[in-house]
């Protein structure tokens, strides 16, 4: 069995049994909802513990529940750019702003990038009267590039100067 194979097996048994991501991640546990949901997709994975709770929830064998555990090709299958109209948008928001966080980020913390690993992120529903709104918060450590080589008073990393 291939990692997208176990994706959609899990899939099936969830609309089989008519649960919500919310159940899923209240039965697995330990990660954000974010991460537990993008972990059965085939985006990230779960410890052996949470591996094996999904393994019982969902009925897997002892190779399938192992998969779960294990470091996945992450993106492999994407598309450039996204097909899907919900993601299209994330896609457009960052082709969009992104050289404007860009420019914002390195004014207040120097030469460097925000971190997709060392990173955390909610997703929150606020009513609101004229529709419900959608609001996401990420925060990323701030990782400083290292000037290779760096001698005398030059930095060593990409720190903001002051």
């Amino acid at each position: 069995m291939i990692r997208a194979d176990l994706t959609e097996k899990l899939l099936d048994i969830k609309r089989e049994k008519g649960w919500t991501w919310k159940y899923i991640c209240d039965e697995i546990g330990g990660f954000s909802p974010v991460l537990i949901v993008g972990a059965l997709l085939g985006q990230h994975k779960l410890t052996k513990p949470q591996a094996a709770k999904a393994g019982e929830l969902f009925g897997l064998d002892k190779a399938e529940t192992a998969m779960l555990n294990e470091v996945p090709m992450r993106g492999a299958d994407a598309v450039i750019p996204p097909t899907d109209p919900l993601i299209y948008r994330f896609y457009e928001l960052v082709m969009v702003n992104g050289p404007a966080w860009k420019a914002l980020i390195e004014e207040e913390f120097g030469d460097g990038i925000m971190s997709a690993i060392d990173f955390d992120m909610v997703m929150e529903r606020q009513p609101d009267p004229k529709g419900d709104r959608v609001k996401i918060s990420m925060s990323g450590k701030f990782l400083p590039y290292k000037y290779y080589g760096a001698t005398g008073n030059v930095p060593a990393y990409g720190f903001k100067e002051e």
